[in-house]
């Protein structure tokens, strides 16, 4: 199985006193992960291995390789191999075995590329013209695809995008986790992939970016070089870029309400009238920074529920009002939120919250639990997949089902997984930095009746060796993102990768 992180991404800790090879554990470790669709282009970041070093050539390729010292603006002919680091294609230059990156070349295909970044052992080249498509090539129904910094890989057909995603958790397994596929422990560990049935509108949150230009692509332009139009943009950012924003219309990850609401947000925000500025990232002057989607569901009645959430450098309620009426006549906008971020950078959390219309939450329903959630909550973005992914926790966990035993659930977000757990278990204790998210995982706990589970937020990289003597010995740790930890002996582990 593989998993994907839309949202939080991979955190590792630094080996600690308490943090040991989980090959030590007493009992058998359970690794399990559940695949999202992964077009997302975080999703790859997240669970991508770093480049193969040149190191790693078989024998054959030792006696055979002559040395390589590309230059920058050299053209090279490459086919690629697979897929790794951020969903770069690996290439090899013929006959030397030196690596070569490319960002959107796909497994099997050939082409012609720039060097534009050496490395000590590796170059990156940018792709001018490909020769031979790859393999497994589909259209991609989204126009902005090949330009989009959301989703890259959707001219590859998801079968094989599901292949390069078990490949790249073979490979943290192996090179992070220190198991060898000659280990009789290593079939136990690494379990097929759990694809999804749903590759698109399967996302439950969404944020795009105001820009005060908007960003063509040279393609789209039919022109040799990308260009910035003088006309304001809402969308999402072009690849490796905090100031370049390609303005959407449509997304095809997000439901199809989220889509009309962003459609009349188009139309409507750059009129003059409303004086309306998007926030540019060089001066640090204007109001508009993002506009964050987050669809949920009502949990009694099943009716769809969506939050929209401006975020803003200032509060001036009454420059959002104009927005604010059309878009309340949505049926289904049940929250308006309003984050202020007076800093300069370009996070999309407020320092504070405003309520502009509805409730300050919407529902969902996971597990037959109903879970709050905020403007700023963290929750899995693909609900449909999450339902899948807990049950296989709950399944692997082994717990004994008769109140018995403790969990320990580490970087425990909302507490989702420690509360689907609670059912079974004596008591959850659950860690986790961000203070907001204890905050609802506590609340998710109230709304649900739960009081065998305790939230305590706290910085778990700095935590000390007396760590284990803040609760009882757990039967069960549930941790995430290779963090390997041996908190006390006889402890199962739940490793969601």
């Amino acid at each position: 199985m593989a998993a994907a992180f839309p949202a939080s991404g991979v955190r590792l800790l630094h080996p600690r006193p308490w943090l040991r090879n989980l090959r030590r554990a007493a009992r058998p470790l359970s690794v399990l992960a559940a695949a999202l669709p992964i077009q997302n282009a975080e999703e790859l970041t997240a669970t991508a291995a770093p480049p193969p070093q040149p190191s790693t050539s078989t024998n054959t390729d030792k006696k055979t390789a002559t040395p390589f010292y590309p230059k920058r603006g050299q053209t090279l002919e490459l086919v690629c191999e697979s897929l790794a680091y951020k969903g770069k294609g690996l290439c090899k230059v013929a006959g030397t075995g030196f690596i070569v990156m490319c960002d959107r070349a796909l497994p099997g295909e050939k082409f012609v590329g720039r060097v534009t970044r050496k490395k000590n052992d590796y170059a990156e080249v940018k792709k001018l013209k490909t020769i031979t498509p790859h393999r497994d090539i589909v259209e991609a129904p989204c126009e902005f695809a090949s330009h989009c910094g959301g989703c890259k890989m959707q001219d590859l057909l998801y079968e094989a995008q599901v292949r390069a995603k078990e490949h790249q958790v073979r490979e943290l397994i192996v090179h992070v986790g220190k198991f060898s596929v000659k280990d009789s422990e290593y079939d136990g560990i690494m379990k097929p992939i759990v694809p999804c049935d749903i590759q698109f509108h399967y996302r439950n949150k969404m944020e795009f970016s105001f820009g005060t230009k908007e960003w063509v692509p040279a393609e789209l332009m039919q022109q040799e070089c990308d260009e910035e139009t003088n006309t304001y943009a809402l969308g999402l950012h072009a690849p490796g870029f905090f100031d370049k924003v390609l303005n959407i219309n449509k997304c095809l990850l997000q439901s199809d309400s989220a889509n009309k609401v962003l459609a009349v947000i188009q139309d409507f925000w750059r009129d003059p009238e409303l004086g309306l500025s998007p926030y540019d990232v060089h001066s640090h002057h204007g109001f508009l920074k993002h506009l964050m989607l987050r669809s949920g569901r009502n949990v009694e009645t099943g009716q769809p529920e969506l939050m929209v959430n401006f975020v803003t450098s200032s509060y001036k309620p009454e420059l959002l009002k104009p927005l604010v009426e059309k878009i309340e006549a949505f049926p289904d906008v049940v929250s308006i939120m309003n984050n202020v971020n007076t800093s300069v950078g370009n996070t999309s959390v407020g320092e504070v919250e405003y309520t502009l219309f509805g409730k300050p939450t919407i529902t969902e329903s996971l597990r037959g639990l109903k879970f709050q959630i905020s403007a700023n909550s963290f929750f899995q973005t693909n609900t449909h997949q999450a339902e899948i992914l807990y049950k296989l926790i709950e399944e692997s966990s082994f717990l004994k089902g008769d109140g018995s035993e403790i969990v320990l659930d580490l970087f425990c977000g909302t507490g989702t997984i420690g509360l689907t757990l609670a059912k079974r278990a004596k008591h959850v204790y659950g860690f986790e930095i961000v203070d907001q998210a204890i905050s609802d995982a506590r609340r998710n706990a109230d709304i649900n009746g739960i009081s065998n589970a305790t939230f305590v937020q706290g910085d778990l990289n700095k935590i000390g060796e007396n760590f284990g003597e803040y609760f009882p010995k757990p039967d069960l740790v549930i941790t995430v993102n290779q963090v390997f930890a041996e908190i006390k002996s006889g402890t199962n582990y739940l490793c969601i990768v």
